[in-house]
């Protein structure tokens, strides 16, 4: 077995092989290859796999280091030009990045702080909503209204949240005219300031649905809607979960804002990402593929720790989903993680629809020893546990005098647990204010909040209650969207 990604040719930066457009290919090989613009609307492929470059662009040293103090948005422009093909000239992606940033509030957008020798956190959470989804999901919104608005037409966004990708995509949708979002997040396990974040939103293209259940129950009622090829062709259907690519695809430059900063191409890197999901860390590895020095990708859990156990003993297998002070990431199947398997296997899409069958009906399946040691190649894995969290975050903030909120304070456990050589950067996913109870328990500090925090609790929620039933979400779906005609299911 190669290294991962080693048999597939590369591409140079701005110079797409034989001057082609990069199309995208299903992880399971039975959906018609797209370009970007199809990719980006489609989110999900017709046979249920998540779409991947066809190669992977590549940058050498020069470029790379070229990057080094560049502004966020002309960096982050730089870097998608290659994955948006001939969709967007890069004058006009940097146009578009601009616009998509220009509410962040800080000067960095996604700052480093040093808080001990070779330890970095890497701050993404200066956006709209204090969490690092705002990053993809700010850009996201004005790929998909500016293919829209050229089209005429409109579109339902559904998507699955943990907390922070419900509010990201709230954000950067409300308002829009072509464009109804649905938002499926689990009724009670999101914290006060995520749910509100999401449900104090009043626009009229917002819709707000708690499911009583967990988030695995969510992002399996948003994948039974884009397999059910009527309905999902019937409303237009498209994701802003990271199961579209766009997604992964705008969370790729600060891997290479941050290595530049800290000496990179000329240095290795590595970085510990909180992970649920597997999307946020599978964009560090799709930063490798393009040419950045990265050592580790250091994958850091919670308490649902099946990608612990996978990288332990080869066997991916659900468990139970249980409740943490760190709730986006409780997450017991990691969508993204079938790409990373699509890569281990050699792009091998029959493999990966066995791995997919057998998850489905057998509820777990085994990576063969060539997939677990590509895998562990670039990989390493940690749990924390809710008592570790919280004296991380106690410890933490004694010893540097950084506060941070327990997703974060997951990662810096897991480095603590995990020794690696040279510089490492923690990401931290979001301002501790979006968790203040659990941060003030551990630290005994209530974090301050943001002036943009201040008003949301005595704001009206607007959101519904629904059963963790594929049909009335396809009911509510089909009532409220603003197409015309009759729903398939009613």
């Amino acid at each position: 077995m190669p290294a991962l990604g080693q048999r597939f040719r590369v591409v140079g930066i701005l110079k797409p092989l034989d001057n082609l457009a990069l199309n995208y290919i299903s992880t399971r090989g039975q959906a018609p290859e797209l370009n970007f613009s199809g990719a980006l609307m489609t989110g999900l492929a017709r046979d249920g796999g998540l779409y991947m470059p066809a190669s992977w662009p590549r940058m050498d040293a020069a470029d790379i280091a070229a990057l080094a103090g560049a502004p966020y948005p002309k960096l982050a422009a730089k870097i998608m030009t290659p994955f948006v093909g001939d969709a967007l000239e890069e004058r006009e992606l940097a146009a578009l990045t601009g616009q998509a940033y220009s509410r962040f509030n800080h000067p960095a957008f996604a700052p480093l702080v040093q808080i001990a020798d070779n330890l970095f956190i890497l701050e993404l959470f200066h956006g709209p909503t204090l969490a690092f989804k705002d990053f993809a999901m700010q850009a996201l919104a004005l790929l998909m209204d500016r293919e829209l608005q050229a089209s005429g037409e409109r579109a339902v966004i559904i998507g699955a949240t943990s907390g922070d990708t419900g509010a990201a995509a709230i954000e950067a949708f409300k308002g829009r005219s072509a464009i109804d979002v649905f938002i499926l997040y689990p009724h009670g396990r999101v914290s006060d300031v995520q749910r509100r974040q999401m449900t104090t939103v009043a626009e009229p293209n917002i819709h707000t649905l708690a499911v009583e259940g967990t988030f695995d129950d969510c992002q399996a009622i948003v994948k039974a809607l884009f397999n059910d090829i009527a309905f999902r062709d019937r409303w237009r259907l498209s994701a802003v979960n990271s199961i579209n690519w766009a997604r992964i695809m705008a969370q790729i430059p600060y891997y290479f804002a941050a290595a530049t900063a800290l000496g990179g191409p000329h240095r290795a890197v590595n970085f510990a990402v909180p992970t649920g999901n597997f999307g946020d860390v599978f964009a560090g590895y799709a930063a490798k593929q393009m040419g950045l020095p990265i050592d580790r990708l250091l994958i850091a859990t919670n308490s649902n720790d099946i990608l612990v156990r996978a990288l332990e003993t080869g066997r991916y297998e659900p468990k139970g989903v249980a409740a943490t002070s760190s709730p986006s990431m409780d997450i017991q199947i990691s969508s993204n993680f079938e790409r990373l398997l699509f890569e281990a296997s050699g792009r091998d899409s029959a493999r990966i629809r066995s791995q997919m069958n057998a998850l489905k009906q057998e509820g777990a399946f085994t990576l063969t020893d060539g997939e677990l040691t590509a895998i562990r190649s670039t990989f390493a894995a940690r749990r924390a546990d809710d008592e570790t969290v919280a004296r991380t975050i106690r410890e933490t903030h004694a010893e540097t005098g950084y506060l941070a909120d327990p997703h974060t304070a997951v990662a810096i456990a897991a480095t603590q647990a995990e020794r690696t050589d040279g510089p490492t950067v923690v990401l931290a996913t979001a301002h501790p204010a979006k968790f203040p109870a659990a941060v003030e328990r551990a630290s005994g500090i209530a974090p301050v909040a943001p002036e943009r925090l201040r008003d949301l609790m005595s704001a009206k929620e607007h959101f519904s209650i629904i059963s963790n039933d594929v049909l009335e979400v396809a009911g509510v779906i089909a009532k409220r969207a603003g197409a015309a005609t009759p729903s398939p299911y009613f």
